[in-house]
């Protein structure tokens, strides 16, 4: 059973940037994919971005250019960096990761972003 332990939300003005971190149990060389979703209260939990074990990460168009993916090794840690965001970011976020043992989401961090 994999863990991954979020962080990084909060309460942020529109335009604002913030940081989430997510850190599994395991190494993240072990993860075929791993990506970051949200969902907002009354709406389906939505693709923000996903990044593979090779090759480039991916961006729906609702966060392409304002969110960027990456990935630490030396930490075990992969990052999501959420910039210009705007009201409708609003959500929870939450980490996913997919590998031969399963597919593994964590608690989710809550991201609120109002004036």
């Amino acid at each position: 059973q994999v863990q991954l332990v979020e962080s990084g939300g909060g309460l942020v003005q529109p335009g604002g940037s913030l940081r989430l971190s997510c850190t599994p149990s395991e190494s993240i060389f072990s993860f075929t994919n791993m990506a970051w979703y949200r969902q907002a209260p009354g709406k389906q939990r939505e693709l923000v971005a996903r990044i593979f074990r090779i090759g480039s990460p991916y961006y729906p168009d609702s966060t392409k250019g304002r969110f960027v993916m990456s990935r630490d090794f030396a930490k075990n840690t992969v990052y999501l960096q959420t910039n210009s965001l705007r009201p409708e970011d609003t959500a929870v976020y939450y980490c996913n990761v997919n590998g031969t043992s399963g597919d593994y989401w964590g608690q989710g961090t809550q991201v609120t972003v109002s004036s």
